[in-house]
């Protein structure tokens, strides 16, 4: 038998990139499975009857279901007003953005009920496509927040409480918003709401969506909104019917996403106002807003920057 001398070469350092698999490589079918979670989605069976929204929450001030004047984008689900009804609450989403173009809630102060916040578990609501809803996909590793749309505690009220809360968690309700977002004076807004209709135990309806430009910033394939409005409708301290309206806005450009957000605003504004703005019409609202009423006699824009709780005013 003939003898070969082997060539070692002892400066040869193998790495761990260099290692190959003794075994099949699995398909890249498989490992995206294995990398990608598997998405919940709620069974449309399981959200048959909900309560939603409710147009005469407070008596005979009755306030309807917001109308989109660009109807097309209103994603069909074939129910008045195309709304998604959850408990205490319901959705109208774009089929544009796929995200809300609004919600409402009704808040209920006089049976309202605590519920501690545990490990957050979003879903897809199974009345549509999963792709017509953005998920998870959106939020990993960066500075977006899934934000609420319609705040957590505000349906959480009366024997349907917990089925409010877990109910809130639907990336229906679920608008990509910077962590900035959830800052000092958007909360304060919020707090006051829900604070007032617990002290004095009274009702509120509250509207909120995305301001939508068609110049908002493109990531990861999605448009990201860069304002946030909220109109609020309740009776007053005499009995007599009242709204008023809120937008939370940017002051500077945006950068790249992996930078930071420029600082964020709230300020209000009249109901008037948002309407023109979003192309959303409620009813009759501008009607009981004060800085509505103000603009149509004076005939100039009217708009209050909130710094502080004391700045609020309902």
């Amino acid at each position: 038998m003939p003898t070969h001398n082997a060539q070692v070469d002892l400066a040869h350092r193998p790495r761990l990139a260099d290692l190959q698999p003794i075994t099949a490589a699995p398909s890249s079918h498989a490992t995206a499975l294995r990398s990608t979670p598997q998405a919940r989605v709620t069974p449309a069976s399981e959200l048959e009857g909900r309560s939603g929204y409710s147009g005469d929450f407070l008596g005979d001030f009755v306030v309807p279901w917001p109308t989109a004047s660009s109807a097309e984008d209103v994603f069909p689900v074939g129910t008045p007003g195309n709304r998604l009804d959850y408990t205490h609450f319901s959705v109208s989403m774009s089929r544009s953005r796929r995200i809300a173009l609004y919600v409402g809630v009704n808040i209920e102060g006089g049976s309202s009920v605590e519920i501690v916040r545990s490990q957050d578990a979003w879903a897809y609501d199974g009345r549509l496509p999963v792709e017509a809803q953005i998920g998870d996909e959106l939020y990993r590793d960066n500075l977006l927040d899934r934000g609420h749309l319609v705040r957590r505690q505000d349906p959480n009220w009366g024997a349907e409480a917990q089925t409010a809360n877990q109910d809130t968690f639907h990336f229906t309700n679920c608008s990509p918003q910077m962590s900035a977002f959830n800052q000092k004076t958007w909360l304060e807004l919020e707090d006051f709401i829900l604070g007032n209709t617990r002290r004095w135990k009274e009702r509120a309806t509250v509207f909120t969506g995305p301001v939508l430009r068609s110049d908002d910033p493109l990531y990861r394939g999605v448009q990201i909104p860069r304002a946030f409005w909220k109109v609020v409708a309740f009776l007053g301290d005499d009995g007599k019917p009242s709204s008023s309206a809120y937008v939370i806005d940017q002051t500077r450009e945006l950068g790249k996403l992996e930078l930071m957000f420029g600082a964020l605003r709230t300020y209000r504004r009249s109901v008037t106002q948002i309407e023109v703005l979003t192309g959303i019409g409620f009813g009759e609202l501008a009607r009981y807003d004060g800085f509505s009423n103000e603009e149509q006699i004076t005939g100039t824009r009217i708009e209050a920057l909130i710094q502080r709780p004391e700045d609020i005013r309902l």
